[in-house]
């Protein structure tokens, strides 16, 4: 998971809440886990490109540059 969190707001009809959140939790998962998962497929789909969290894959390059330091 993402290290920070923005809220998204958005506006639905109330029956289609109602459903999806009956639905979330037939999966036993949150309205917010499920969305996550929509909005990262979405952008997936889009760029073509697999989502990577920008916080890991800068945590795996910063780790690297300091081993390297470390034997330099």
């Amino acid at each position: 998971m993402e290290d920070r969190t923005a809220r998204l707001t958005i506006l639905i009809d109330p029956r289609k809440k109602a459903v999806f959140e009956r639905l979330c939790a037939e999966e036993d998962a949150t309205p917010s886990q499920v969305l996550r998962r929509l909005i990262r497929g979405y952008i997936e789909t889009r760029t073509g490109k697999a989502w990577q969290v920008e916080s890991a894959a800068r945590g795996t390059a910063s780790r690297a540059t300091a081993s390297t330091r470390r034997r330099g």
